[in-house]
C-alpha cells in the first residue's frame, strides 16, 4: 500500500504544471510559476490520469554550486506524508539539463540556469484519491535548492 500511495504521490507531480500556480513550501504562490511544467495541468488540483504518462520540469538556477542533488518527493494523505519509493532520497542529477537540452549532470554552478526534466506513468492500480504532493531537490546538508507543493487527484 506505501509504494501504491508512493507511486500516486509522484504520479500527481508529474502531470500538474504547465505554467500552474504551485505553492512555494513556505504555502504561498510560487512568484515564478512559468518554471514549472507539470504535464497539461494549468491550476490545481491537478488531473492526473491513470494509464497516462506525465512529464515534469522544473527550471532553476542554485545560489551556489552543488557536488549534488538530490530528490525529496511525498505525498500527504490526510495529512500524512508517505515518500514516493524508489524517487524519494535517489540522485536527481542524472535528470539535469542546460537549457539548450544538453545533459548537464553535477556538480551544478551557481548562477546557471539549469532544467530538472523526468517522467512517470500514471498506472491503472493507482486509487483514485486526492493527494497534496511536496517536490523537493535538496544540495547539501538537505538544503532545499527549489521546491514546491501542489494539490491533484487520480483519475479515471
Amino acid at each position: 500500500m506505501q509504494l501504491l500511495v508512493s507511486a500516486v504521490v509522484f504520479a500527481f507531480l508529474v502531470s500538474c504544471v504547465t505554467s500552474t500556480p504551485v505553492q512555494s513550501c513556505t504555502g504561498g504562490p510560487h512568484e515564478r510559476s512559468n518554471d514549472y511544467t507539470i504535464g497539461t495541468c494549468e491550476r490545481p488540483p491537478c488531473k492526473l490520469k491513470r494509464k497516462s504518462t506525465i512529464n515534469l520540469e522544473l527550471k532553476f538556477k542554485p545560489d551556489t554550486d552543488l557536488p549534488s542533488l538530490k530528490n525529496d518527493v511525498h505525498a500527504k494523505i490526510i495529512g500524512v506524508p508517505f515518500p514516493f519509493i524508489g524517487v524519494d532520497g535517489t540522485s536527481a542529477c542524472g535528470q539535469i539539463y542546460l537549457p539548450d537540452g544538453t545533459k548537464a549532470s553535477c556538480p551544478l554552478k551557481a548562477g546557471q540556469d539549469y532544467v530538472y526534466k523526468n517522467s512517470f506513468e500514471i498506472l491503472e492500480i493507482y486509487p483514485k484519491l486526492k493527494v497534496n504532493v511536496h517536490w523537493a531537490l535538496l544540495g547539501p546538508k538537505n538544503k532545499n535548492v527549489i521546491c514546491f507543493n501542489v494539490p491533484a487527484k487520480i483519475t479515471s
